[in-house]
């Protein structure tokens, strides 16, 4: 069976929020409708639980290759252009779609005008930024605004994401805010190096009162480390009161893992919520892939090397800077730096799986042994806990 792997993209509405997430279904040479299909139910019991659409679609194949057959996923936007409902075919793809009262996302193009006089209902009309100039954006956006929900696709950088959003479209499918808003600064600043400090503390088994003591001096970190312990993903039977609870209940080596999320969490860019979202998905993300592969003393590395990803974005300063002062092992430090190392297969895979390169996904997972639907689990696993800590 062909080897069918998805890749994630956020939808950022004009809060510059997630509003939605977009999965893509990578068909490889030889790959037909089933295989995508079968793809998806070997991971229907990981959908993400959240309410937020998830906007569907194929590269390699025909569009309507996921239409559903009335066990759509939940919440499950499926995305169609325009030309699928021109065909021969296009009465057939109407009664299906009719029959499955799916949510839909018409993708607009010069076939627009047969699908939204077929009779069925759109909750979402795609627009695509790189073909469209801001004029015609803005004014397709206003002739489509009573058929569905604005989305623009294909955003590639801040500016056409404005420009989007100024056109009156809801939200954008981008991955702009990957990449640093201004120059780099050169150092950390106060409230970062803080964090810093607390990290080589715990790191050093540093007593609990010194810890405690330096928590103190800044009550939002004591606030947020709680407040994310505390989070539905980590799945504790008891709620954490302290910082002394924390150390009783998980150890110094968990809280090494848990304050690394205040150093994520410290970005005061616009963008910071979906940086946020993506670092903590790249965490866990390469924690579940390594169980079985490295050493269960090496997960929590993983997810501190997943989260450490975003530094440069997060925190707005190089990663060499970034990383100076924190005294990180070796394999970790080496992976972020773009030097190797153990765990830099596993990030490799993890930033893979961001982008619209099947081929390149395949080989990385490829490079560690993982199959399609081992990725795709743990994709969606990683989704699903991104969504749950409270950022």
């Amino acid at each position: 069976m062909p080897e069918v792997f998805l890749s994630r993209q956020p939808l950022i509405n004009r809060q510059n929020r997630i509003l939605a997430n977009r999965l893509t279904l990578h068909l490889p040479a030889g790959a037909t409708a089933d295989d995508a299909i079968e793809a998806l139910r070997a991971v229907s019991e990981n959908w993400p639980r959240n309410e937020k659409p998830v906007f569907l679609r194929c590269l390699g194949g025909p569009a309507e290759s996921l239409v559903p057959g009335g066990d759509a996923p939940p919440s499950a936007t499926f995305e169609l252009p325009g030309k699928a409902f021109a065909g021969p075919d296009a009465a057939a793809l109407i009664a299906d779609l009719q029959a499955a009262q799916a949510s839909l996302c018409l993708m607009i193009d010069e076939h627009a005008s047969a699908a939204l006089s077929s009779g069925l209902s759109f909750r979402f009309i795609g627009l695509d930024a790189q073909r469209l100039s801001p004029d015609q954006l803005k004014s397709m956006a206003a002739q489509t605004q009573a058929q569905g929900i604005g989305i623009a696709f294909n955003v590639a950088d801040r500016q056409t994401f404005q420009t989007c959003i100024d056109a009156g479209l809801n939200a954008a499918a981008t991955w702009f805010f990957k990449r640093p808003s201004g120059p780099s600064a050169k150092a950390l600043n106060p409230g970062q190096a803080q964090i810093v400090r607390l990290l080589d503390l715990v790191r050093k088994n540093a007593g609990v009162k010194e810890i405690e003591a330096a928590l103190k001096q800044d009550v939002t970190l004591s606030y947020k480390l709680l407040r994310y312990i505390n989070s539905a993903g980590f799945g504790l039977s008891c709620e954490i009161q302290s910082f002394r609870h924390a150390v009783t209940i998980l150890g110094y080596a968990k809280l090494n893992k848990w304050l690394s999320l205040l150093l994520v969490t410290a970005s005061k860019d616009p963008m910071a919520q979906a940086q946020m979202h993506t670092a903590l998905c790249r965490a866990r993300l390469m924690e579940i892939l390594g169980h079985g592969l490295v050493d269960k003393n090496e997960y929590d590395n993983l997810f501190i090397t997943g989260a450490f990803s975003m530094l440069e974005t997060l925190l707005g300063v190089a990663m060499d800077k970034a990383l100076e002062t924190m005294n990180l092992p070796e394999a970790i430090s080496g992976a972020l730096l773009g030097q190797g190392g153990m765990y830099a297969p596993f990030l490799e895979l993890a930033i893979a799986c961001e982008g619209d390169d099947g081929d390149a996904i395949a080989a990385h997972a490829g490079s560690l042994g993982l199959s399609a639907n081992a990725v795709n689990l743990a994709l969606l696993q990683a989704l699903d806990f991104a969504e749950t800590i409270q950022i």
